[in-house]
């Protein structure tokens, strides 16, 4: 039987992007065909340049449809790829949401222009992928046709990020596996510990990964007196994150806004216990002093008293650990959701032809 083709539009070094494609490998036995925009988008003249890529990508697009012939498109992001998907000229396509909402940042002049084309990428789209149930929310507020609309997370590899954290419980062992930049908020995390650190609480807190923020992190590491404390590690591959999640009894994330984290699915299997932004894309998941904790967004006073709190409740925090690890395996299980998904895909790739 001929493998089917799959072009897939989005940034491929995303671990996101990179379990998504090799699931639907895995378990749907497809060919992965690959395009992503080229031009970062860091500065203005950066961020001018990739426009003007994005609005001359379709005809390159188009002419790998032509030649490739590609059984079904998927892409990321339902204002940028997955608009440009649905204009692809291949049939069916599937296109995610990332976040809570891809209307973002929420104050950009370009809102109108993208949710213009938001909107059309969700008329003409096939499939549409909420990973988790808080993108249904923006997602009825549009009017989108919910029938097309498959809400289930990617999950994780429970075999890699395992279940076999002994991390010693005397000392607080902190990750951060968020990307360094601002709406991921590592300096309110950052004067959190210095106010631990204040109080003479012994700590070490790893900060996994990179962006442009990294340089002004460690200035502010430095300013408080904490560079023997934390380890920025820049950015690693993801096979080398299970064994640093490991080695961590706590999982901090600040996000001012979120969809569905992958990231925070990897700490609880892993046996890190989580303290989060108080925002929906967690309470999705973490209720307060029951599983995890949630902290008013900005709030280091709060973040530190809560860090303590879970610390010196060690009974809560192991009960906590053990409830989510049980969660992830019912829910978020990659080898039962990618297997979902994949069969999907073959249904809708058999039911255009």
């Amino acid at each position: 039987m001929k493998k089917r083709k799959i072009l897939f539009l989005g940034e491929t070094y995303r671990a996101d992007a990179i379990t998504w494609m090799n699931g639907l490998k895995q378990f749907g036995d497809f060919e992965i065909t690959t395009w992503e925009l080229t031009t970062p988008s860091t500065t203005f003249f950066s961020r001018l340049l990739r426009t003007l890529e994005f609005a001359t990508a379709i005809f390159q697009i188009r002419k790998i449809v032509k030649l490739q012939q590609p059984d079904m498109v998927i892409a990321e992001r339902t204002t940028s790829y997955g608009f440009l998907a649905v204009l692809a000229g291949a049939k069916p396509v599937a296109i995610a949401q990332q976040g809570r909402t891809d209307l973002w940042p929420e104050k950009s002049i370009l809102l109108p222009f993208k949710k213009m084309i938001q909107q059309y990428a969700f008329k003409k789209a096939d499939l549409i992928h909420a990973w988790g149930s808080v993108m249904t929310i923006s997602m009825k507020a549009a009017k989108v046709d919910m029938k097309k609309v498959l809400v289930l997370p990617k999950g994780i590899d429970l075999v890699q990020f395992e279940n076999k954290n002994n991390t010693d419980s005397e000392k607080i062992r902190a990750i951060v596996t968020r990307s360094l930049l601002p709406e991921y908020r590592h300096e309110v995390i950052l004067k959190a510990f210095s106010i631990l650190n204040q109080k003479g609480i012994d700590f070490e807190l790893t900060i996994v990964g990179d962006g442009k923020l990294l340089p002004s992190l460690i200035e502010l590491t430095t300013k408080l007196k904490m560079e023997k404390k934390i380890d920025f590690t820049g950015r690693i591959p993801n096979t080398n994150l299970p064994k640093l999640l490991l080695q961590s009894n706590f999982y901090i994330s600040m996000p001012i806004t979120e969809g569905v984290s992958a990231s925070l699915f990897e700490a609880l299997a892993s046996g890190c216990y989580p303290i989060v932004s108080d925002i929906p894309g967690n309470r999705s998941w973490i209720k307060h002093r029951e599983n995890g904790q949630l902290i008013p967004i900005d709030d280091s006073e709060i973040l530190a008293e809560e860090i303590l709190w879970s610390f010196e409740n060690r009974e809560h925090r192991n009960a906590a650990v053990l409830k989510n690890r049980q969660f992830v395996e019912e829910n978020v299980d990659y080898n039962t959701n990618m297997k979902i998904i994949s069969d999907k895909y073959h249904e809708l790739i058999n039911n255009s032809k």
